[in-house]
This record gives C-alpha cells, structure tokens and sequence, in this order.
C-alpha cells in the first residue's frame, strides 16, 4: 500500500489521491508538473506516488512541449499539471501539436470552484472547454468531492479521459478540476489511497478489411498503369518499411515520402521530389492512382504537383477516419494502418499478372520514369553542393547530415530547417526524423526535443533556427537535462526565411518587421544551464569543433554563424542552378 501525507482536511480531496492510482493503472508512468498553490494537491498525488516518474517545468508552455517530445517517445499518454488562470493557457500551443500530431496527453488544470468565475478573484478565468477542439475531449469534474454520485463520476471521468488519449486516433485530454482551500497537508499526517478503486479498461482491436472489401480494392488497383504511393508524417516503423521495399523493388511501384515519413531501405525511393517536381514533364508523372498515408507533407511542390495533375482515384490510409482530401482527389478512406494496409497488398496482389501481366511494362514505366527523375535530381543536387565551398545554411545542414551517426533521432525546427533536410532528399535516410509539422510553429522545438531525449536512450540531435531557438530556451531551465542531446544552432541573426520568399524580400520593411534582426547568441545561454558549447563560423572551425561536439560525454550546444544575405542567394542559386541543368540534362 502507497502512503501520503495530508491533514484530516486533506482527507477531503481523496478523489485526487485516487485520480493519480487510476493513472497508473491505466499504464501511465510520467508526469510533467508546473509549480502552483490550487494545484497542489495533485502535485502531491503524483509526486509521492512511487509509481511515477516527475519532471517540474517552471515554464508551462515549456512544459507542455516537454511532454508532447516524451508521449511522442512512449506512445502512451504523460499527464501535464498546472494551477489555475493564465498557466492553463500557456500549455494550448502545444496541445494544438500534439491534437494535429496525434499524440496523447492528460492535461489537468487546477479550478477555482465554479462559483467564483468572473467574480475578481485571483488566478480565476474561464477553463471549462479553454482547449476548445484542439483537444478530443474536456471533462470539468464536480467541486463537492464527498456526495456519493459525484464520486461516481469523478472516477468514471478519469477512466474515460486515460481511454480517450489512446483511442484511434491518439491525441489530448482534458480534465479541469475544481478544488477548494485548504489544500496544502502537515507533514506528520498520513492518507492512504481508497481500497478498491474501480479501472474501467477499453479492449482495444485493431481494424481489418473484409476479403470483400480486399477484393474490390484489388480490382481497382489492377486497372491502373500509373500508381503512386506517398507518405506524410509517420514514426520509424520497420515493418512499413519493408513492406514499402518490397511493393517497391518487386512490384515496381512507385513509393514517395518526405524526410518526415521516415522511409528507407530501397534505393528506388523517391526523395528528391521537392526539387525536380518543380522542373519535371507533369504528364510522365501523374499518377492515375494516388494511395497516400500518414500525416502532413512537408513539400510545397509535391502538393502542387499533385492538386494540378490530379489522380483518378486517391486512396487515403488512416485509421483516424478523417476526411483529408488535400490533393482535391480523395475517393477513399481507409480506416486501417499503414503497417496493415501494405503488408495485406503485398500479401493478396497476383504477384504473376502484376509483374508479368499485359500492364506490367506500363506500370515498370511508370515507375522508372520516377526513379529516373529522382536518380538526376540527386545527381545535380550533389554536384550543385560539391560546388559551394562558403559555409552557409545549406552547406552546413549537408555537412550536419553526413556527420550524424546512424540510427540517431534527428529533431527538426520549423521555418528553413526542415526544409533544408527535406531538399536533400536521401541524406536523412539514416536518421529517425522528428517535427513538429501538426501546425509546424517554431515554437516548443527545444522542449520537444528535451522530453525526447529524457525518454530515448539514443543519441538525440536538434537542427533549429537562431529565432525558434529563442523562442523556446525556457526549456533549458529543466533539470537535470538530458547528456544525450545535442543541439545545433544555425544562427543567421534573424528570421532568414524571409529573405527566402518573393514578398517580404522586396519589401523596405524586410528587417525590421519580418526577419526582426537581433544579435544575441546562445552562448550565455548555454552557460546559464552548464551546457557545453562550441561554435563555428567557417567551414573549416566548423570541421575542427564537431569531434568534439559529437564525442561531448553531456549535453551540447553547436552555434553555427551565418550570414543572412549570403543564405538567401545560395538558396535561390540552388534551385536555379538546378532548373537551369535539369532542362540540359
């Protein structure tokens, strides 16, 4: 039996006692606590339960990405704690992500008791629903902890909430909880949690298809040529992947994915679309099946590419059951797993009539003309690299790429990291790849990153901009930090993507409003937390510091100077470089 400390008023709030147990029944095992007086109860619920792993993050909007990077790791839910008012609030940035992401989260916020709303006191805002439908579901537990019925539905209100974060699809709960004063306990007084407390558990099944549903889909699939399987964001999954080798390699399917969709094991994957779809003859590539999975995509052009040239039938694999249709085609929804979905295809097609039959050659064509594509984009890209010799944004991110040891887990910043990564197609292949593409903000990179790498014992690398790393360093006030994080800093003094795009980079306006120059660093950054930190500003400091960077036994930061005007031409030279040798190729 687990014990607490509280006094006999303490007593009075054993639901929260009991709140905690049915978490950990549920499978929960990490909590992320913001400091707070009306919240204490809870804090001491988890805290002294010796059950659960704590973390305490001053810095609620930290904290909430903190959480979202460890849920991400674990797949299963991490509760988040904060008191009442305006901390509440500064958790929805990263609920929004993970809500998008599809990761789960319990989100518990201390209340005021409901009839004190909007009547000046303290710390005292409307929380009921405050998440809105960035969140699967908000529950708003009775204030009277003693009443038998509202017991009854306390109790039932956790189980349903801890349910609700994993059920397809997985994403954040709310629960809002009321509490009344006293609610701090005497150290010489002792609690217990409630004998037999009841946990409702959810049988959970995955979903199949029917043979006759595999059927019909099959013939479908058997009257077209030209079939093109894209992916969006998805975790590494090894299973996927080699079914994905497999339609690749020995069915001749073509199979796309950006950096995000974690593809690899085939050297006829299709990487390097964000740079030649721009250039291509758009009726070679049109597919007359488009079967996509995952989540966002990263590529602007393939998502053109794909609205103007679109498919006869589109196929979307999801088991959320969502309708997204971003490419204007959607003719399917298939509420299945990827991993289920393309073993079966493998398993059920007519391998002899796919690759023998009178339509053979045509889908091998239609196919080959991909990989050919993807084969003189990748030729071009990395001569038009060999070519650079300054460091900038793209030279570094390259360099970066080929130094990171295999296996590790990359996290990307939004803005022009991410997009960096994902133009240089295959370079990342060998990386687990991580971003926050659910509404791909710059906000919470850091922390994401944190709550992975206190989760995964794998070497944990951050690629992130000089004004998202701003942005998020509250979240390098945790302790203890992680020693398996390495953060890298790509410093341009600025916010560079907009010298990038045609419109703010004409404008008088461009420094002051849109890039907003500034000249900190993060070196008095890293000395505040005892990080180690190196930096670089040339190609050649860059070579020289990385070993050192790389074999750092704790947590690093690698500051790499830039300069802004010099990475918007290299950028815009890149890829009229390309254009320019891909019609003389």
């Amino acid at each position: 039996m687990r014990l607490f400390l509280y006094t006999n008023n303490m007593a009075l709030l054993q639901p929260l006692i009991d709140l905690a147990e049915i978490c950990f029944a549920h499978g929960i095992r990490h909590v992320v606590i913001s400091p707070g007086s009306r919240s204490a109860a809870l804090t001491l619920a988890f805290s002294r339960h010796d059950g659960f792993k704590t973390l305490v993050a001053m810095d609620e909007r930290s904290a909430g990405f903190v959480a979202l990077g460890m849920a991400q790791q674990l797949q299963v839910p991490v509760v988040l704690i904060c008191t009442s008012g305006s901390a509440a609030y500064n958790y929805a940035p990263a609920i929004t992500e993970a809500f998008f992401q599809q990761i789960p989260l319990l989100i518990l916020t201390a209340d005021r008791p409901p009839e004190w709303i909007h009547q000046l006191d303290g710390q005292t805002i409307y929380q009921s629903e405050i998440y809105g439908k960035h969140v699967k579901k908000s529950f708003t537990i009775p204030s009277d902890y003693t009443h038998k019925d509202s017991l009854w539905m306390i109790n039932r209100t956790v189980n349903e909430a801890v349910i609700f974060t994993l059920s397809k699809p997985c994403g954040p709960v709310h629960i809002n909880v009321p509490i009344r004063e006293p609610f701090y306990p005497s150290p010489e007084e002792n609690f217990t949690i409630s004998q037999n407390i009841r946990i409702v558990k959810k049988i959970e099944s995955n979903a199949i298809l029917s043979t006759e549903t595999w059927n019909e889909l099959l013939n479908e699939w058997d009257g077209f040529d030209k079939i093109l399987i894209a992916g969006g964001q998805h975790k590494r999954s090894e299973k996927l992947n080699v079914s994905l080798v497999r339609i690749s390699d020995e069915l001749g399917v073509a199979v796309l994915g950006d950096t995000i969709s974690n593809q690899a094991g085939s050297d006829n994957f299709i990487t390097y679309h964000d740079v030649f779809l721009p250039n291509s003859n758009s009726d070679k590539l049109r597919p007359e099946l488009l079967i996509t999975y995952g989540l966002s995509f990263i590529s602007k052009s393939l998502k053109q590419f794909l609205q103007k040239n679109a498919a006869i039938e589109h196929w979307h694999i999801s088991e959320d059951g969502f309708l997204v249709d971003t490419f204007f085609s959607l003719t399917r929804q298939i509420p299945v797993s990827a991993e289920y979905f393309f073993e079966q295809v493998f398993e059920k097609i007519d391998y002899q009539h796919f690759v023998q039959g009178d339509d053979s050659d045509n889908i091998a064509a239609f196919n080959q003309d991909w990989i050919d594509a993807n084969r003189k984009a990748k030729a071009i890209v990395i001569e038009e690299l060999n070519n650079l010799s300054m460091l900038n944004d793209l030279t570094a991110v390259n360099f970066l790429l080929n130094e990171l040891p295999d296996g590790a887990q990359l996290h990307i910043a939004n803005s022009m990291p991410i997009r960096y990564v994902n133009a240089l197609g295959d370079s990342s292949k060998h990386l687990e790849i991580f971003a926050n593409r659910g509404t791909s903000g710059i906000d919470g990179c850091v922390s994401t990153a944190i709550g992975a790498a206190l989760i995964t014992s794998k070497p944990v690398y951050l690629l992130v901009g000089d004004v998202a790393f701003l942005y998020d360093r509250n979240g390098l006030l945790i302790e203890p930090l992680p020693a398996n994080l390495r953060i890298i800093v790509l410093n341009n003094a600025g916010g560079n993507i907009f010298r990038m795009i045609d419109g703010p980079a004409a404008l008088p306006e461009l420094e002051n409003y849109f890039e907003t120059r500034h000249s900190f660093t993060a070196k008095r950054t890293a000395a505040d937390s005892k990080i180690t930190y190196f930096e670089a500003s040339d190609f050649n400091s860059l070579k020289i510091v990385m070993k050192g960077f790389m074999t750092n036994s704790t947590i690093g930061i690698l500051e790499i100077f830039t300069d802004p005007v010099e990475n918007a031409k290299a950028w815009k030279d890149f890829k009229k470089d390309i254009a320019g040798q891909w019609q003389n190729r």
